[in-house]
């Protein structure tokens, strides 16, 4: 994990996309899109089915690594609002057993309104730790720092004649927007000008790479 500055705090952003706040013995994590897969298959779109097993096993992995005791899912944590009634029967005992012993905190997405609680946790709307709002999307005329999730950034470099991407978090000096931790998402560009929008100011991508913060900035 590399660490960083945010909003006179410290935080740890992981290459698979998850965000450690030291001081709250927090884990954040957005856009998980639970049972994405299922959703489709109901559309006649087969994927393989364990796209929740897989988010979930790699999250269960970074808590282990953190030591984190709360974590937050910043928004469209299951593809739709009835994702968590179609986990498979493996992918349910593991994020029970998560939510169990953990401070979990949804927080509520576009993907998944009305979602209901049926595996543990609390839903909010969004939520204000220390001065700074955890939000699903963010809110171009906020003012207080703002850490989000929504647009899946993803870093797309040519190295070697080959296109490269990566998920990388967006920062300015108000706000970060995550990208897509669930193994099932895509991305949308750091230089879309809904991103560059959103989050306003000086903006850059960060990439963290092994004992590393790549720093690319970036621009409208």
């Amino acid at each position: 994990m590399v660490p960083f500055s945010f909003a006179s705090e410290t935080f740890q952003a992981t290459p698979d996309g998850a965000l450690y706040w030291p001081s709250q013995q927090a884990l954040l994590v957005a856009d998980l899109h639970l049972e994405k897969a299922s959703w489709f298959a109901r559309l006649g779109q087969f994927l393989p089915p364990y796209d929740s097993q897989a988010t979930l096993a790699a999250l269960a992995e970074v808590v282990e690594r953190t030591g984190a005791t709360r974590l937050y899912c910043l928004g469209d944590s299951f593809h739709d609002q009835f994702g968590c009634d179609r986990l498979p029967a493996s992918a349910r005992e593991l994020l029970t057993s998560l939510t169990s012993y953990l401070d979990w905190i949804w927080i509520v997405g576009n993907h998944d309104p009305g979602f209901a609680d049926h595996c543990g946790g609390r839903i909010e709307e969004e939520v204000e730790v220390a001065g700074i709002v955890l939000r699903h999307e963010a809110v171009r005329d906020e003012v207080r720092p703002e850490i989000s999730g929504h647009f899946h950034p993803k870093l797309r470099v040519h190295v070697r004649g080959r296109q490269v991407s990566r998920r990388c978090f967006v920062t300015s000096a108000r706000k970060i927007i995550m990208p897509a931790f669930g193994s099932l998402t895509g991305g949308l560009d750091a230089h879309h000008p809904e991103i560059m929008g959103s989050v306003g100011g000086k903006a850059a991508a960060l990439v963290p790479v092994s004992d590393r913060l790549l720093r690319f900035p970036l621009a409208a």
